[in-house]
Formats: structure tokens, C-alpha cells, sequence
């Protein structure tokens, strides 16, 4: 309001200006009119008349100068008034093209055509950005100076577990964000109490001149297992060919002296120690000759070899494999995977067997088994009432077992057929008892890859 109060009374000053110049103007031509009236001594009612049609005319010309120089002045004010407050609709009519102010007009006409176009521009890459944040799958941060977040897409709020209004002005350490700002540019970092692996990108821009911080978390828990899991194949695939190479001439060897014994002129009672040495030698050779040969078939599993498998009937079977103790299976709506259904077989024993143990080691209470659809997957949940998990982060580390008698490689197996079918496997602690529940989640179409 103050701006247009100042607007306007300059814009009278500039009126009364150009009335004075012409009035200025007009008073030479009016004092030779006059002198040249008393010169001719005309009679005054002729020179009255004279001189008030000459200042009629003169008033005219006047105003038509003033006219033709403020009008367009005004018109273009008001549209440089308009682009500074946003207003891109505005253009200068009326200017002639071959003078000056018509050529000013263009200018100022090609101006606010401009300006519309990068308004426009502005407007469609502020679209494309705030949907391109609301699609991504990392969750971004974007943090002022002060360390208080002003930009969050949705899998940020997500992340943080809040709404968008208990997000955004809150400081870092209020988030719980501190941490993961200040560690350095492409660190590897955990958030909250996720399992999941966070490799952290941070770039500063300005925003009004004052530097911004922007976080971005991209989860690498897959990569870091796919590649901790290759470099165990690696391991198990060397250790298998060496350790297969040694045991084979170990249990030959031990064989053909256990067969010689006979032959050689020893008493009874040494005769039976060396039995029962190279016995043992032998059994323990081929009981590690096994043992090396189940991990070597985690490292070559198949490709699956897809077809129809109603999921049912093939849960059913699996539930009356287990017969320690007994089986829930709480039947789900009818489903049919493309899957190859002896990898999958092995997977759900696994885990039925992971889970049978683990209600046998606190009382042997019932074991459920059930399936349901979510969205475009199926999702089958393998309940156990044992103790629960107490060390998540080695669930899938080959080798780590809690069992005296386990290998290690029933849930490594497991997960690795489960994404193999395009699936995943994930294991938590039941909130309503004891025990734990393993969740797999298979596509209900999925198409392998070539």
C-alpha cells in the first residue's frame, strides 16, 4: 500500500511537470501575441476573442503532449508493477512501433513474455521434481543451515515413522537424524531399529544465499548380502574342493587298513583299538565328506525350473513331514505360483524344521503354518513358541548357528530360493507370545529372468 501511495504521487508529479514544460513552452508564441496585439492596437473585444481561442488551442496541444507522453509511460509502469509482483498477464497496447516508447513497450512486451515461459518452466520442473521425490524409493532429507529440515519425500516420513507436519521444521537431533548428517559422504550407517544397511549422499546447495544440506539414504542391505553371499560360495566352493580332495584318500586309506587287520599278527585287545581307531577315522571322513558337500550345494543352486504350483496342497505336504510335534495349518485362499516346486519344498522344511526346534527347546506347544494374499504377492507366515531370535543380524550368515548339531546353511537355502522365485525372507519375534515368525513374501506372477 505504501509503495502504490509513493507510485502515485510521483506519477502526479511527473504530470504537473509536463504541464509546466508545455505552459513554458506555449509563452514565447503568448507574449509575442501580445506584443503584437498593442502594436496593431486592435480593438479589445477582437483581441480578447483572438487571444482565448489562442489559448484554447494552445491548452489542446498541450494536453495532447502530455497526453501522448504520460499515457504510455503509466501503461508501462503498470506492467513492469505487474511482473515484480508475479502478474505475467500484462502487456503494453496502444505504443506506436516507430518511436521510441513503442519500441520500449516491445521490449518490456518480450520481457514479460519470457518471464512466462520461465514461470512456466519453473511450475512444470517444480511438478516434475515433487512427483519424482514422491515416487523414489530412498527416503531424501533436505536440512537449512540451522539443521532443521525443510524438504522431505515420502519415504523419508516413512523412514522417521511421522507425518509430514511433525517432520518438517524440526531440527536433526529431534529427528533423530543428527548422526546420519554428520557422518561423512558415502558412509555406510544404521537407522533406527530396521536391519536394513543405509549408504549416505550428502550435497549442499543454497537456497536464498544460505547453504542447505541435502541427505539422501539409499538402502544397499541387498547388495551387501548378495555380495557377502557370493564371496561365501566363493569360500565354501575352494574349502569344498580341497577338503573333498583330502577325505576322499583319508576314508579309502581308512577302509583298506580297517580290511587288513586280519592280516596282521597282532593280539586281540590291539586289534580292536585299531578297529575302532580307523573306524572312527573312517566314519568321521564321510561324516565331513557330507558335511562339505551340503554346503557345497548352496553355493550351486539351480536356477529355478518354473511351472504352475498350487500352494495348498504343497503346504500340506510339508506340514505332515514334521512329525515331532504337532502342525497348525490354517488353510488361505486358493493360490497358484509359477515356482519350481522342489525348491520350494526344501525351502518351507527348512523352515518348518527351524521352527519345530525351536517350540521342542521351550515346551513343544504347536507349530501354525498359514498363507494370505498382500497386494500382488502371497504371503506365508511359519509361526513357531520357542525363545525367540536373539541375534538377527547373523540369521543369514552361512556357517552361524545356534544348534549343536546345525550346519548353518538352512536359512542362507532358504533365502536364496526364495529370491531366486523373486521373493524375499524375513524373520521377527512375535508380538502376541513367545517364539518367532519367518514371513515369506512370492510374487503371485513373476517372470524369471533371461
Amino acid at each position: 500500500m505504501a509503495y502504490e501511495t509513493r507510485s502515485h504521487r510521483r506519477t502526479r508529479q511527473a504530470v504537473r511537470r509536463a504541464w509546466l514544460y508545455s505552459m513554458l513552452l506555449s509563452l514565447p508564441a503568448l507574449i509575442f501575441v501580445g506584443i503584437f496585439f498593442s502594436q496593431r492596437q486592435f480593438d479589445l473585444v477582437p483581441a480578447l476573442l483572438l487571444g482565448v481561442c489562442l489559448l484554447i488551442y494552445l491548452a489542446l496541444v498541450a494536453s495532447a503532449l502530455v497526453d501522448s507522453f504520460v499515457r504510455p509511460l503509466q501503461t508501462l509502469s503498470n506492467v513492469v508493477a505487474s511482473l515484480r509482483e508475479g502478474d505475467y498477464s500484462f502487456r503494453a497496447r496502444g505504443a506506436a512501433a516507430a518511436d521510441a516508447l513503442g519500441e520500449l513497450a516491445a521490449e518490456i512486451n518480450a520481457l514479460a513474455d519470457l518471464l512466462q515461459k520461465q514461470r512456466v518452466r519453473s511450475l512444470e520442473a517444480t511438478a516434475l521434481l515433487a512427483r519424482i521425490l514422491e515416487v523414489m524409493h530412498a527416503p531424501l532429507f533436505a536440512f537449512d543451515r540451522e539443521n532443521r529440515l525443510q524438504l522431505v519425500n515420502n519415504a523419508g516420513l516413512k523412514l522417521l515413522d511421522r507425518p509430514y507436519a511433525r517432520c518438517v521444521g524440526y531440527s536433526a537431533a529431534e529427528l533423530r537424524l543428527d548422526g546420519l548428517l554428520a557422518a561423512p559422504d558415502q558412509a555406510i550407517r544404521s537407522f533406527g531399529a530396521t536391519p536394513a544397511r543405509w549408504l549416505l549422499r550428502q550435497a549442499v546447495f543454497r537456497q536464498d544465499g544460505a547453504p542447505h544440506t541435502l541427505l539422501l539414504l539409499a538402502d544397499v542391505s541387498v547388495p551387501l548380502q548378495e555380495e557377502q553371499q557370493a564371496a561365501w560360495k566363493r569360500l565354501i566352493r575352494v574349502l569344498g574342493h580341497e577338503l573333498s580332495n583330502s577325505l576322499a584318500p583319508i576314508k579309502s586309506i581308512a577302509g583298506s587298513l580297517l580290511a587288513r587287520i586280519e592280516d596282521l599278527h597282532v593280539d586281540g585287545s590291539a586289534a580292536n583299538d585299531f578297529r575302532r581307531g580307523l573306524s572312527v577315522v573312517e566314519g568321521r571322513a564321510d561324516a565331513l565328506h557330507r558335511f562339505v558337500q551340503s554346503y557345497r550345494l548352496l553355493a550351486q543352486l539351480p536356477p529355478p525350473r518354473l511351472r504352475p504350483v498350487a500352494l495348498g496342497p504343497l503346504l500340506e505336504r510339508i506340514t505332515l513331514l514334521e512329525q515331532r510335534l504337532p502342525v497348525q495349518l490354517d488353510s488361505g485362499p486358493p493360490v497358484t505360483l509359477d515356482a519350481d516346486p522342489d525348491q520350494l519344498e526344501q525351502m518351507f522344511i527348512n523352515l518348518l524344521a527351524n521352527a519345530a526346534d525351536a517350540s521342542l527347546a521351550n515346551g513343544g506347544h504347536p507349530v501354525r503354518v498359514g498363507w494370505g494374499s498382500a497386494g500382488s504377492n502371497v504371503q506365508i507366515a511359519i509361526e513357531d513358541s520357542g525363545m525367540g531370535i536373539a541375534n538377527p543380524e547373523n540369521l543369514f550368515v552361512p556357517f552361524y548357528t545356534t544348534k549343536s548339531a546345525g550346519s548353518g546353511i538352512g536359512l542362507v537355502l532358504a533365502r536364496q530360493i526364495a529370491r531366486a522365485h523373486g521373493g524375499e525372507i524375513s524373520l521377527v519375534n512375535r508380538e502376541d507370545a513367545d517364539g518367532a515368525r519367518a514371513i515369506v513374501r512370492l510374487p503371485l506372477t513373476w517372470q524369471q529372468t533371461r
